[in-house]
């Protein structure tokens, strides 16, 4: 049978991440999240407490983004952010890898800073967000290396600010090198359900979209 939204909406969170992001666009998100029961929503840090209130009756998860969108804040800085947000009701955390200490080759600083977020999370699950657009392949790998052996929960590569898609032979790379404790997500544009369930073929396991792909079941001639 065609995938219908309410397929994929346990695979899906909705994410909001706009520097101009109002109260507003919060409460719709969350509600669009509600309406589709979506996995849940992601937004930044200071929009946690606003989206854990809203939140708080139903099963959705709330995400902070930590260190987003650079990755290259203090350590102990993005330590602190992940302990705020979990303060304010965070019940997952998607921290942006450090690019550049990656490409240094300074592994164990990246370790060293992704075990002190997974400390902070208190056994919540943590994502790492590598941008594929800023990375030769063989670092998003070694970042997806270093990931695990953080013992985080996901890689979350993300295609939404560079040119380059994520391509298949990228998430194949990262998933064999993640091994089987980690989770795969994508953050990516996802504008038809085909193009969803191609990418849940490939072995993605969540997608993290800004807009709901249309509904087949709806009646959007997909």
């Amino acid at each position: 049978m065609p995938m219908t939204l309410a397929d994929l909406a346990p695979r899906l969170e909705l994410t909001l991440l706009r520097a101009d992001a109002t109260r507003a666009d919060v409460e719709k998100l969350c509600a669009d999240a509600c309406t589709h029961k979506l996995h849940g929503v992601v937004v930044s840090s200071s929009r946690v407490p606003l989206a854990a209130h809203l939140l708080e009756e139903t099963d959705l998860k709330v995400c902070a983004a930590i260190g987003f969108p650079l990755g290259t804040a203090d350590a102990d800085a993005k330590r602190y952010e992940a302990e705020a947000a979990i303060d304010h009701g965070a019940q997952e955390i998607e921290v942006v890898l450090n690019h550049g200490w990656l490409k240094d080759g300074e592994a164990k600083a990246v370790l060293r800073e992704l075990r002190d977020v997974v400390e902070a999370a208190d056994e919540r699950p943590v994502k790492v967000l590598i941008e594929t657009s800023l990375l030769a392949p063989e670092f998003v790998v070694a970042g997806a290396q270093i990931a695990a052996e953080a013992e985080a929960r996901f890689i979350t590569l993300s295609g939404v600010f560079g040119t380059r898609e994520i391509s298949p032979d990228t998430i194949a790379k990262v998933k064999q090198a993640a091994g089987a404790s980690l989770g795969l997500k994508l953050f990516t544009h996802v504008t038809t359900l085909d193009a969803a369930q191609g990418l849940l073929d490939l072995g993605v396991q969540r997608l993290g979209v800004s807009a709901l792909p249309p509904n087949r079941a709806a009646g959007a001639g997909l």
